[in-house]
């Protein structure tokens, strides 16, 4: 093979090599391509999909979702208690039926084993109808007077006169405010299963007449509230005929309370708290709770998640001062559950240790971003870090009020809120006694019907 030769297949291999790395590189870049086309197309559904889901202002953003590998499994956890339906108190009928020869042969049947089952059911139900007559005449003393009766709500008559009684208010109001269902719906259950025939409309106006008559326990419920050793706080956007209205929850252990307000400021906690409460105010960390001169604890679940988000600013090297004041927090929840064991003195000397380590974290020198934030957050927020310590109705986070707050959220993506003012009045009114009588243990039903007659006293 002469020179020339040797040259030519010299040149065609460094051809040869350079158009295999062009193949490897091409390649590389139709996989790149392919991967952000799968990502881009990806994009393109989501954004279709978002376009015909529900478009309320309300709807959580998807950053804010929890990851699928993060949520909680349904159910209880392992090895809790079972649960089987509870025999009924009182039996209405006992019906036997004998096995005397085999159903199908006819023939006789032997080892005959007894079989006792307790069945419950819904019987047919139909609206009891009371015509009721009453008299309207006038006293030389008194002025105009009325006879009435325990199942009469208002004197209307005319086109009026056929009304829902004290116990079909409180079932409807039931179903309204407490379990969520639109008054469509709610019109829809009590004719289904009542016979009750009513629009939404008037249903909407009925609740509104209920809520007028009761206001004096939404009051007295104002009164418990603001008597109570610990308040908790929280508040979500509401709407009321347009968006730019507030709805607050303040509640505890025995009562709820739920406000509608177009501020989201402090004139809302104080108007609802007075300004002389005694009690201490658990919330989140929102300005709008600093200014009232209360006695206050700040939620360490939220202090929990904004150390764990400053965990993730750039430039984070090192987070061994963040995960401290993790531990400190939980420290903090376990020695709160753990009041009941310990002696006073053996609780205060722990609570002063609790004192002294965080009087150490809040000094100590950083200069990390997230380190810096989480500093200047829970130095502001010094005097309240520690409060459910030292008050045992004040729990360690404001899980409570979220809760509470949990089944509004839920309506509000149904309705959006309220239409009306009047409307605003109606839910704050009718939700609250609900809910508070759920925590109470007391039939609402039962307790509205009986607030309803105009004989009765709603104080």
């Amino acid at each position: 093979m002469d020179d020339r030769t040797t040259t030519i297949i010299n040149e065609l291999r460094k051809e040869n090599q350079l158009l295999r790395c062009e193949i490897v590189r091409l390649n590389e870049r139709v996989e790149l391509l392919a991967k952000q086309n799968r990502q881009l197309q990806e994009q393109l559904e989501q954004a279709e999909r978002a376009a015909m889901r529900q478009a309320a202002p309300f709807r959580r953003d998807e950053h804010n979702k929890i990851p699928p590998q993060q949520q909680k499994p349904p159910g209880q956890k392992a090895g809790h208690i079972g649960y089987c339906r509870k025999e009924p108190e009182h039996i209405d009928e006992t019906i036997e039926m004998p096995l005397d020869n085999c159903p199908k042969c006819k023939g006789p049947v032997t080892d005959i084993e007894r079989i006792e089952q307790v069945i419950e059911e819904i019987p047919p139900v139909r609206p009891y109808v009371t015509r009721l007559i009453t008299y309207r005449g006038r006293c030389s003393a008194c002025g105009i007077v009325w006879s009435n009766h325990p199942l009469q709500t208002s004197y209307g008559k005319g086109a009026s006169k056929v009304q829902l009684g004290p116990r079909a208010l409180a079932l409807a109001a039931c179903l309204n405010k407490f379990h969520g269902l639109t008054m469509r719906k709610t019109c829809k259950v009590l004719h289904d299963l009542c016979g009750l025939r009513i629009t939404a409309g008037g249903l909407s106006q009925a609740l509104c007449r209920v809520a007028w008559k009761v206001k004096g326990l939404y009051d007295k419920l104002l009164d418990d509230i603001r008597a109570s050793p610990a308040v908790f706080a929280d508040e979500t956007s509401w709407y009321v005929g347009s968006p730019g209205w507030w709805l607050w929850v303040f509640t505890n252990a025995d009562g709820t309370v739920y406000r509608v307000d177009d501020s989201r400021g402090s004139k809302v906690v104080e108007d609802v708290l007075g300004k002389d409460f005694k009690g201490m105010l658990v919330s989140d960390c929102l300005s709008s709770y600093d200014p009232p001169d209360y006695a206050k604890h700040k939620c360490i679940a939220h202090h929990l998640r904004a150390i764990s988000s400053a965990m993730r600013l750039p430039g984070m090297q090192d987070n061994s001062y963040l995960l401290e004041w993790g531990t400190f927090f939980k420290a903090v929840m376990i020695l709160y559950r753990l009041r009941e064991v310990l002696s006073q003195q053996e609780f205060a000397d722990k609570r002063k240790r609790m004192e002294n380590w965080c009087d150490e974290l809040l000094a100590r020198a950083v200069d990390q971003g997230g380190d810096v934030a989480i500093r200047n957050r829970l130095s502001k927020q010094r005097r309240h870090l520690l409060g459910c310590l030292y008050e045992p109705a004040a729990e360690p986070t404001n899980n409570r009020a979220e809760r509470a707050l949990r089944p509004a959220v839920i309506a509000r993506k149904l309705s959006c809120g309220n239409r009306t003012e009047r409307g605003r009045d109606c839910w704050q009114i009718l939700s609250s006694i609900s809910v508070t009588c759920h925590q109470r243990m007391i039939d609402f039903v039962d307790y509205l019907s009986r607030q309803l007659p105009l004989t009765a006293s709603a104080g």
